[in-house]
Protein backbone atom coordinates (compact mmCIF):
# COMPACT_ATOMS: atom_id res chain seq x y z
CA UNK A 1 0.00 0.00 0.00
CA UNK A 2 1.13 3.57 -0.63
CA UNK A 3 2.42 5.74 2.25
CA UNK A 4 -0.15 8.39 3.16
CA UNK A 5 0.56 11.81 4.71
CA UNK A 6 0.23 11.97 8.48
CA UNK A 7 0.80 15.64 9.30
CA UNK A 8 -1.51 18.66 9.04
CA UNK A 9 -3.60 19.10 5.91
CA UNK A 10 -2.47 21.68 3.34
CA UNK A 11 -3.66 25.23 3.87
CA UNK A 12 -5.00 25.43 0.32
CA UNK A 13 -6.43 23.02 -2.24
CA UNK A 14 -8.12 23.33 -5.59
CA UNK A 15 -10.63 20.69 -4.51
CA UNK A 16 -11.48 18.82 -1.32
CA UNK A 17 -13.21 15.47 -1.72
CA UNK A 18 -14.93 14.00 1.33
CA UNK A 19 -14.96 10.21 1.36
CA UNK A 20 -12.17 7.69 0.81
CA UNK A 21 -14.29 5.06 -0.91
CA UNK A 22 -14.35 4.26 -4.60
CA UNK A 23 -16.35 7.34 -5.60
CA UNK A 24 -14.08 9.77 -3.80
CA UNK A 25 -10.84 8.19 -4.99
CA UNK A 26 -11.99 7.64 -8.57
CA UNK A 27 -13.15 11.26 -8.77
CA UNK A 28 -9.78 12.44 -7.47
CA UNK A 29 -8.03 10.42 -10.19
CA UNK A 30 -10.26 11.76 -12.95
CA UNK A 31 -9.88 15.37 -11.80
CA UNK A 32 -6.09 15.01 -11.62
CA UNK A 33 -5.98 13.46 -15.08
CA UNK A 34 -7.71 16.55 -16.40
CA UNK A 35 -5.03 18.79 -14.96
CA UNK A 36 -6.48 19.91 -11.63
CA UNK A 37 -3.71 20.40 -9.07
CA UNK A 38 -3.68 20.31 -5.27
CA UNK A 39 -6.53 17.84 -4.72
CA UNK A 40 -7.13 16.63 -1.16
CA UNK A 41 -9.20 13.59 -0.14
CA UNK A 42 -10.26 13.36 3.50
CA UNK A 43 -11.55 10.14 5.01
CA UNK A 44 -12.59 9.93 8.65
CA UNK A 45 -11.62 6.25 9.02
CA UNK A 46 -9.60 4.10 6.57
CA UNK A 47 -9.87 3.79 2.80
CA UNK A 48 -12.91 1.74 1.86
CA UNK A 49 -14.22 1.80 5.43
CA UNK A 50 -17.72 2.88 4.39
CA UNK A 51 -20.03 1.30 1.87
CA UNK A 52 -17.31 0.35 -0.65
CA UNK A 53 -15.46 -2.02 1.64
CA UNK A 54 -18.67 -3.63 2.82
CA UNK A 55 -20.34 -4.33 -0.53
CA UNK A 56 -20.70 -7.56 -2.45
CA UNK A 57 -18.67 -6.42 -5.46
CA UNK A 58 -21.43 -6.92 -8.03
CA UNK A 59 -21.38 -5.04 -11.34
CA UNK A 60 -24.58 -5.34 -13.34
CA UNK A 61 -26.42 -3.70 -16.20
CA UNK A 62 -29.81 -5.24 -15.44
CA UNK A 63 -31.84 -2.26 -14.19
CA UNK A 64 -35.26 -0.81 -14.88
CA UNK A 65 -34.30 2.85 -15.51
CA UNK A 66 -32.36 4.10 -18.50
CA UNK A 67 -29.81 6.18 -16.57
CA UNK A 68 -28.78 3.26 -14.37
CA UNK A 69 -28.54 0.96 -17.39
CA UNK A 70 -26.42 3.37 -19.44
CA UNK A 71 -24.09 4.17 -16.53
CA UNK A 72 -23.68 0.47 -15.76
CA UNK A 73 -23.05 -0.38 -19.41
CA UNK A 74 -20.20 2.17 -19.53
CA UNK A 75 -18.92 0.92 -16.19
CA UNK A 76 -18.74 -2.72 -17.27
CA UNK A 77 -16.61 -1.61 -20.22
CA UNK A 78 -14.36 0.32 -17.84
CA UNK A 79 -14.00 -2.62 -15.45
CA UNK A 80 -12.71 -4.81 -18.28
CA UNK A 81 -9.65 -2.57 -18.57
CA UNK A 82 -9.43 -1.27 -15.02
CA UNK A 83 -6.76 -3.68 -13.77
CA UNK A 84 -4.33 -2.48 -16.43
CA UNK A 85 -5.28 1.12 -15.82
CA UNK A 86 -4.74 0.87 -12.06
CA UNK A 87 -1.79 -1.51 -12.22
CA UNK A 88 -3.46 -3.86 -9.75
CA UNK A 89 -5.50 -7.05 -10.13
CA UNK A 90 -9.17 -6.18 -9.56
CA UNK A 91 -10.37 -9.82 -9.72
CA UNK A 92 -13.02 -8.75 -12.24
CA UNK A 93 -14.89 -11.79 -13.52
CA UNK A 94 -17.78 -11.73 -15.97
CA UNK A 95 -19.85 -14.72 -14.91
CA UNK A 96 -23.14 -12.95 -15.60
CA UNK A 97 -26.14 -12.01 -13.48
CA UNK A 98 -29.13 -14.32 -13.14
CA UNK A 99 -32.05 -12.32 -11.76
CA UNK A 100 -34.95 -14.59 -10.76
CA UNK A 101 -38.46 -14.22 -9.39
CA UNK A 102 -40.85 -16.57 -7.64
CA UNK A 103 -43.76 -14.20 -8.16
CA UNK A 104 -45.67 -14.61 -11.46
CA UNK A 105 -46.92 -11.02 -11.16
CA UNK A 106 -43.31 -9.83 -11.60
CA UNK A 107 -42.79 -11.55 -14.96
CA UNK A 108 -44.07 -8.50 -16.81
CA UNK A 109 -41.52 -6.36 -14.97
CA UNK A 110 -38.72 -8.73 -16.00
CA UNK A 111 -39.86 -8.78 -19.61
CA UNK A 112 -40.17 -4.97 -19.76
CA UNK A 113 -36.76 -4.56 -18.12
CA UNK A 114 -35.21 -6.95 -20.64
CA UNK A 115 -36.70 -4.96 -23.51
CA UNK A 116 -35.40 -1.65 -22.08
CA UNK A 117 -31.93 -3.10 -21.50
CA UNK A 118 -31.83 -4.42 -25.06
CA UNK A 119 -32.81 -1.00 -26.42
CA UNK A 120 -29.90 0.45 -24.43
CA UNK A 121 -27.50 -2.05 -26.01
CA UNK A 122 -27.31 -4.55 -23.13
CA UNK A 123 -27.33 -8.23 -24.13
CA UNK A 124 -29.84 -9.56 -21.59
CA UNK A 125 -32.57 -12.14 -22.15
CA UNK A 126 -35.70 -13.43 -20.47
CA UNK A 127 -35.47 -17.05 -19.31
CA UNK A 128 -37.81 -19.82 -18.26
CA UNK A 129 -37.07 -21.70 -15.00
CA UNK A 130 -35.61 -24.72 -16.83
CA UNK A 131 -33.10 -22.41 -18.52
CA UNK A 132 -31.88 -21.29 -15.09
CA UNK A 133 -31.02 -24.87 -14.14
CA UNK A 134 -28.71 -25.07 -17.16
CA UNK A 135 -26.83 -21.97 -16.00
CA UNK A 136 -26.66 -23.04 -12.34
CA UNK A 137 -26.77 -26.83 -11.90
CA UNK A 138 -28.61 -27.91 -8.72
CA UNK A 139 -30.42 -24.57 -8.47
CA UNK A 140 -33.88 -25.22 -7.02
CA UNK A 141 -36.27 -24.07 -9.74
CA UNK A 142 -39.43 -25.58 -8.26
CA UNK A 143 -40.77 -22.20 -7.17
CA UNK A 144 -39.27 -20.02 -9.89
CA UNK A 145 -41.62 -18.21 -12.28
CA UNK A 146 -38.98 -16.81 -14.62
CA UNK A 147 -35.66 -14.98 -14.82
CA UNK A 148 -33.53 -12.39 -16.57
CA UNK A 149 -29.92 -13.16 -17.53
CA UNK A 150 -27.09 -10.91 -18.68
CA UNK A 151 -23.85 -12.78 -19.49
CA UNK A 152 -21.62 -9.66 -19.45
CA UNK A 153 -22.25 -8.70 -15.84
CA UNK A 154 -19.84 -9.75 -13.13
CA UNK A 155 -18.01 -9.08 -9.88
CA UNK A 156 -14.76 -7.50 -8.70
CA UNK A 157 -12.92 -7.25 -5.38
CA UNK A 158 -13.75 -3.87 -3.80
CA UNK A 159 -10.57 -3.42 -1.78
CA UNK A 160 -8.31 -4.10 -4.76
CA UNK A 161 -10.18 -1.45 -6.74
CA UNK A 162 -9.96 1.04 -3.87
CA UNK A 163 -6.24 0.41 -3.34
CA UNK A 164 -5.63 0.69 -7.07
CA UNK A 165 -7.40 4.03 -7.30
CA UNK A 166 -5.62 5.30 -4.17
CA UNK A 167 -2.22 4.35 -5.55
CA UNK A 168 -2.93 5.98 -8.91
CA UNK A 169 -4.31 9.11 -7.22
CA UNK A 170 -1.14 9.45 -5.15
CA UNK A 171 1.01 9.09 -8.27
CA UNK A 172 -0.98 11.91 -9.84
CA UNK A 173 -0.26 14.16 -6.86
CA UNK A 174 -3.49 13.78 -4.90
CA UNK A 175 -3.02 14.03 -1.12
CA UNK A 176 -5.08 11.45 0.77
CA UNK A 177 -5.65 11.89 4.51
CA UNK A 178 -7.21 9.05 6.50
CA UNK A 179 -8.35 9.35 10.13
CA UNK A 180 -9.31 12.91 9.21
CA UNK A 181 -12.78 14.20 10.03
CA UNK A 182 -14.47 17.05 8.20
CA UNK A 183 -15.99 19.23 10.92
CA UNK A 184 -17.39 22.24 9.12
CA UNK A 185 -17.58 24.10 5.81
CA UNK A 186 -16.85 27.78 5.27
CA UNK A 187 -18.99 29.77 2.85
CA UNK A 188 -18.43 33.25 1.50
CA UNK A 189 -21.75 34.41 0.17
CA UNK A 190 -22.97 31.69 -2.13
CA UNK A 191 -19.57 30.11 -2.72
CA UNK A 192 -17.55 27.34 -1.09
CA UNK A 193 -14.52 28.96 0.55
CA UNK A 194 -12.99 26.25 2.72
CA UNK A 195 -13.36 23.37 5.13
CA UNK A 196 -12.40 22.73 8.72
CA UNK A 197 -10.97 19.28 9.50
CA UNK A 198 -9.54 17.52 12.52
CA UNK A 199 -6.08 18.12 11.00
CA UNK A 200 -6.54 21.79 10.22
CA UNK A 201 -8.34 24.14 7.86
CA UNK A 202 -8.16 24.11 4.06
CA UNK A 203 -9.08 27.04 1.83
CA UNK A 204 -10.73 25.64 -1.30
CA UNK A 205 -13.20 26.72 -3.99
CA UNK A 206 -14.53 23.18 -4.55
CA UNK A 207 -16.11 20.67 -2.18
CA UNK A 208 -17.20 17.27 -3.52
CA UNK A 209 -19.53 15.19 -1.38
CA UNK A 210 -18.68 11.49 -1.76
CA UNK A 211 -19.52 10.67 1.85
CA UNK A 212 -21.94 7.80 1.12
CA UNK A 213 -24.32 7.21 4.05
CA UNK A 214 -22.95 10.38 5.67
CA UNK A 215 -23.65 12.53 2.59
CA UNK A 216 -26.80 13.99 4.11
CA UNK A 217 -24.91 15.08 7.23
CA UNK A 218 -22.26 16.81 5.10
CA UNK A 219 -24.85 18.46 2.83
CA UNK A 220 -26.58 19.94 5.88
CA UNK A 221 -23.38 21.84 6.70
CA UNK A 222 -23.90 23.93 3.55
CA UNK A 223 -27.65 24.26 3.99
CA UNK A 224 -28.64 21.54 1.54
CA UNK A 225 -31.35 19.07 2.53
CA UNK A 226 -30.82 15.72 0.84
CA UNK A 227 -33.69 13.21 0.68
CA UNK A 228 -31.25 10.34 1.29
CA UNK A 229 -31.53 7.84 4.12
CA UNK A 230 -29.13 5.15 5.17
CA UNK A 231 -30.33 1.54 5.19
CA UNK A 232 -28.58 -1.30 7.00
CA UNK A 233 -27.70 -4.52 5.13
CA UNK A 234 -25.59 -7.56 5.96
CA UNK A 235 -23.40 -9.94 3.96
CA UNK A 236 -21.93 -13.34 4.76
CA UNK A 237 -19.07 -15.32 3.22
CA UNK A 238 -18.46 -19.09 3.27
CA UNK A 239 -15.47 -21.36 3.17
CA UNK A 240 -13.79 -21.78 -0.23
CA UNK A 241 -15.08 -24.39 -2.66
CA UNK A 242 -14.05 -25.58 -6.08
CA UNK A 243 -15.52 -23.34 -8.81
CA UNK A 244 -19.13 -24.30 -9.59
CA UNK A 245 -21.08 -21.03 -9.82
CA UNK A 246 -20.58 -18.65 -12.75
CA UNK A 247 -23.32 -16.01 -12.43
CA UNK A 248 -24.43 -13.93 -9.50
CA UNK A 249 -27.88 -15.24 -8.55
CA UNK A 250 -30.29 -12.60 -7.30
CA UNK A 251 -34.00 -12.67 -6.49
CA UNK A 252 -36.22 -9.63 -6.89
CA UNK A 253 -38.87 -11.45 -4.84
CA UNK A 254 -37.09 -11.77 -1.51
CA UNK A 255 -33.82 -9.90 -2.06
CA UNK A 256 -31.32 -12.74 -1.70
CA UNK A 257 -28.15 -12.67 -3.80
CA UNK A 258 -25.13 -14.96 -3.87
CA UNK A 259 -22.06 -15.45 -6.03
CA UNK A 260 -18.74 -17.27 -5.95
CA UNK A 261 -15.49 -15.35 -5.82
CA UNK A 262 -12.36 -16.23 -7.78
CA UNK A 263 -10.98 -17.61 -4.50
CA UNK A 264 -13.95 -19.97 -4.17
CA UNK A 265 -16.00 -18.42 -1.36
CA UNK A 266 -19.76 -18.06 -1.61
CA UNK A 267 -20.64 -14.47 -0.79
CA UNK A 268 -24.17 -13.22 -0.38
CA UNK A 269 -26.82 -11.37 1.53
CA UNK A 270 -30.54 -10.88 1.95
CA UNK A 271 -32.60 -7.94 3.11
CA UNK A 272 -34.79 -7.97 6.19
CA UNK A 273 -37.52 -5.31 5.98
CA UNK A 274 -38.62 -6.14 9.53
CA UNK A 275 -35.22 -5.65 11.12
CA UNK A 276 -35.39 -3.02 13.89
CA UNK A 277 -33.66 0.27 13.01
CA UNK A 278 -33.06 -0.87 9.41
CA UNK A 279 -34.02 2.57 8.10
CA UNK A 280 -33.67 4.68 11.25
CA UNK A 281 -31.98 7.93 10.10
CA UNK A 282 -30.14 8.20 13.42
CA UNK A 283 -28.93 4.60 13.42
CA UNK A 284 -25.50 3.77 11.95
CA UNK A 285 -25.12 0.34 13.54
CA UNK A 286 -22.89 -2.00 11.51
CA UNK A 287 -22.62 -4.79 14.05
CA UNK A 288 -23.42 -8.31 12.89
CA UNK A 289 -26.62 -10.01 13.97
CA UNK A 290 -27.58 -13.66 14.40
CA UNK A 291 -31.00 -13.05 12.84
CA UNK A 292 -29.29 -12.30 9.52
CA UNK A 293 -27.13 -15.44 9.65
CA UNK A 294 -30.19 -17.62 10.21
CA UNK A 295 -32.27 -15.83 7.57
CA UNK A 296 -29.56 -15.99 4.92
CA UNK A 297 -28.61 -19.63 5.60
CA UNK A 298 -32.24 -20.76 5.27
CA UNK A 299 -32.78 -18.80 2.07
CA UNK A 300 -29.54 -19.96 0.49
CA UNK A 301 -30.41 -23.60 1.14
CA UNK A 302 -33.86 -23.06 -0.37
CA UNK A 303 -32.30 -21.75 -3.59
CA UNK A 304 -29.26 -24.00 -3.65
CA UNK A 305 -29.81 -27.20 -1.60
CA UNK A 306 -26.14 -28.37 -1.76
CA UNK A 307 -25.30 -25.33 0.39
CA UNK A 308 -26.67 -27.27 3.36
CA UNK A 309 -23.14 -28.55 4.14
CA UNK A 310 -21.44 -25.18 3.72
CA UNK A 311 -19.58 -23.62 6.63
CA UNK A 312 -20.25 -19.90 6.88
CA UNK A 313 -17.05 -18.18 7.97
CA UNK A 314 -17.88 -14.56 8.74
CA UNK A 315 -20.44 -11.81 8.28
CA UNK A 316 -20.52 -8.02 8.35
CA UNK A 317 -22.93 -5.14 7.94
CA UNK A 318 -22.87 -1.97 5.86
CA UNK A 319 -25.11 0.92 4.89
CA UNK A 320 -26.90 1.73 1.65
CA UNK A 321 -27.16 5.46 0.86
CA UNK A 322 -30.73 5.32 -0.45
CA UNK A 323 -32.66 7.92 -2.45
CA UNK A 324 -36.46 7.90 -2.95
CA UNK A 325 -36.12 6.69 -6.56
CA UNK A 326 -33.09 4.43 -5.99
CA UNK A 327 -30.98 6.47 -8.42
CA UNK A 328 -27.86 8.48 -7.52
CA UNK A 329 -27.69 12.22 -6.95
CA UNK A 330 -25.07 13.85 -9.17
CA UNK A 331 -24.00 17.42 -9.89
CA UNK A 332 -24.19 20.74 -8.11
CA UNK A 333 -26.79 22.86 -6.40
CA UNK A 334 -28.14 26.05 -8.01
CA UNK A 335 -27.08 29.09 -6.03
CA UNK A 336 -24.15 27.35 -4.33
CA UNK A 337 -20.96 27.60 -6.38
CA UNK A 338 -18.25 24.99 -5.94
CA UNK A 339 -20.34 22.31 -4.22
CA UNK A 340 -21.03 18.96 -5.91
CA UNK A 341 -22.79 15.69 -5.01
CA UNK A 342 -21.73 12.16 -5.96
CA UNK A 343 -23.93 10.14 -3.64
CA UNK A 344 -27.23 8.31 -3.23
CA UNK A 345 -26.30 5.16 -5.14
CA UNK A 346 -28.69 3.04 -3.05
CA UNK A 347 -26.17 0.24 -2.51
CA UNK A 348 -24.69 0.25 -6.02
CA UNK A 349 -21.96 2.89 -5.96
CA UNK A 350 -19.16 0.37 -6.48
CA UNK A 351 -20.48 -0.79 -9.84
CA UNK A 352 -21.09 2.73 -11.20
CA UNK A 353 -18.14 4.67 -9.76
CA UNK A 354 -15.56 4.43 -12.59
CA UNK A 355 -17.85 6.03 -15.15
CA UNK A 356 -19.62 8.37 -12.73
CA UNK A 357 -16.25 9.78 -11.67
CA UNK A 358 -15.21 10.36 -15.27
CA UNK A 359 -18.44 12.14 -16.19
CA UNK A 360 -18.48 14.22 -13.02
CA UNK A 361 -14.84 15.30 -13.36
CA UNK A 362 -15.54 16.62 -16.83
CA UNK A 363 -18.68 18.35 -15.62
CA UNK A 364 -16.97 19.95 -12.61
CA UNK A 365 -14.04 21.32 -14.59
CA UNK A 366 -15.79 22.43 -17.78
CA UNK A 367 -19.36 23.09 -16.71
CA UNK A 368 -20.51 21.16 -19.76
CA UNK A 369 -23.98 19.72 -19.58
CA UNK A 370 -24.22 15.96 -19.33
CA UNK A 371 -27.65 14.51 -20.05
CA UNK A 372 -27.32 11.77 -17.43
CA UNK A 373 -25.96 14.10 -14.74
CA UNK A 374 -28.72 16.60 -15.50
CA UNK A 375 -31.38 13.91 -15.15
CA UNK A 376 -29.90 12.77 -11.83
CA UNK A 377 -29.56 16.22 -10.27
CA UNK A 378 -30.97 17.01 -6.84
CA UNK A 379 -33.57 19.30 -8.43
CA UNK A 380 -35.46 16.29 -9.86
CA UNK A 381 -37.05 15.76 -6.46
CA UNK A 382 -38.50 19.28 -6.48
CA UNK A 383 -39.73 18.78 -10.04
CA UNK A 384 -41.27 15.45 -9.13
CA UNK A 385 -39.37 13.87 -12.02
CA UNK A 386 -38.95 10.49 -10.34
CA UNK A 387 -38.48 7.16 -12.09
CA UNK A 388 -38.08 4.55 -9.38
CA UNK A 389 -35.72 1.72 -10.21
CA UNK A 390 -37.35 -1.53 -9.15
CA UNK A 391 -34.23 -3.66 -9.01
CA UNK A 392 -32.64 -2.59 -5.69
CA UNK A 393 -32.10 -5.70 -3.56
CA UNK A 394 -29.89 -7.00 -0.79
Amino acid sequence: MIPLPTGPVPRRAEAVIVGGGINGLATAVELARRGLKDIVVVEKAYLGSGSTGRCGGGIRQVWTTEENILLAKESVARYRDLAGELGLHTFFRQGGYLMVTEDPSQLGLLRDATALQNRCGVDSEFLQPEDCAKLVPHLNIDNLAGALFCPDDGTAYPFSVVWGYARLAAKLGVKIYIRTELRDVTLVGDRIAGVKTSRGDIATPRLINCAGPWARTLAAKVGVDLPNRQERHEIMVSESLKPFLDPMVISISNGIYFSQSMRGEILGGIGDPNEPHRSDPAHFDTRSQLRFAVRFAKALIDYYPPARTLRLMRQWAGLYDVTPDHRPILGGVPGLDGYHHICGFSGHGFMLAPVTARRMARHILTGEHDAIIDSLSLSRFERGDLQVDAFVVG
